[in-house]
């Protein structure tokens, strides 16, 4: 079942980057919608209150974490923001289609996707890796990330009658590192999330949609832990030029910036927030 939580939005303040996609076509009083996948923990929280700060209405979706979805919407409400949290697995078509339908009914019309969620399995090396590991990761990471850009496009195209909007994917570093002896398998989904964006991004140029992604490199979040190793960002961040890791709300920020108008002529970039990395 769908978790919505709706709260009164008022308007940006003033001084925030507009998030207007497309100004020939929305209205001054208008704030863009948008789905963050994945959106109750790590950068896919950090990018749903950042991104309803910048004036986006926010659909916050989740998996498991009924709880911290909630308290994402929750927060968003209380600075004056507007959210719903929407339970729905992205690796399943019919929960993705359910999704997208959910934000045409209770918030209207779509503006901008974030392809956030994500999954990791436990460090290994590939010849421990069975076919059912393989499929889960890139089921989650690989198809659902398809799956979410397929309805955005249905929905944002001037071929389908929409006004234009943009989609921006969470890659990983890992994709150009190749994660040897960690999870090869995850890094290889990420591969296909740069290939995605690359190809997608010219495949709707004309109808008004810009796609790019980010490729965050090591980042404070508990992504790591799910993989076994909850400090690897500290046993890593020496390898850094800038020698930190990063936090989320860092990767919020270059994600928003694809989002505004401010990157109104960004399309099919893959933009590293590595720390020089």
């Amino acid at each position: 079942m769908a978790e919505l939580r709706t709260v009164k939005a008022e308007d940006s303040a003033p001084e925030a980057p507009s998030p207007d996609l497309n100004p020939p076509d929305l209205s001054p009083k208008e704030s863009p919608i948008l789905i963050v996948t994945g959106a109750s923990r790590g950068i896919g929280a950090a990018t749903a209150i950042l991104a309803a700060r910048r004036g986006f209405v926010v659909c916050v979706n989740y998996l498991r974490e009924h709880e911290k979805a909630r308290e994402i919407v929750r927060a968003i409400q209380q600075e004056n923001g507007r959210a719903v949290a929407v339970q729905a697995d992205i690796s399943s078509e019919p929960d993705v289609v359910r999704l997208f339908e959910t934000v045409d009914r209770e918030l209207g019309h779509l503006s901008a996707l974030v392809n956030n969620a994500a999954t990791v399995e436990r460090q290994t090396r590939l010849d421990s890796m069975d076919a059912a590991r393989i499929g889960r990761v890139f089921a989650t990471n690989v198809t659902g990330a398809f799956l979410c850009c397929r309805e955005a496009v249905r929905r944002m195209s001037t071929r389908y009658g929409g006004r234009g909007g943009a989609i921006v994917s969470v890659s990983s570093g890992a994709a150009r590192a190749g994660s040897a002896g960690e999870y090869i398998d995850y890094a290889a989904s990420k591969g296909a999330i740069d290939t995605l964006t690359i190809g997608l991004a010219k495949e709707v140029a004309e109808e008004r949609i810009r796609v790019n992604a980010v490729r965050p490199g090591f980042i404070y979040t508990d992504l790591h832990a799910k993989a076994g190793e909850p400090k690897r960002v500290d046993r890593v961040k020496t390898s850094v030029p800038m020698q930190r890791g990063g936090q989320p709300e860092e990767v919020a920020g270059a994600i928003l910036w694809l989002l505004s108008s401010e990157a109104s002529y960004v399309t099919g970039a893959i933009l590293d927030v590595a720390g020089g990395r």
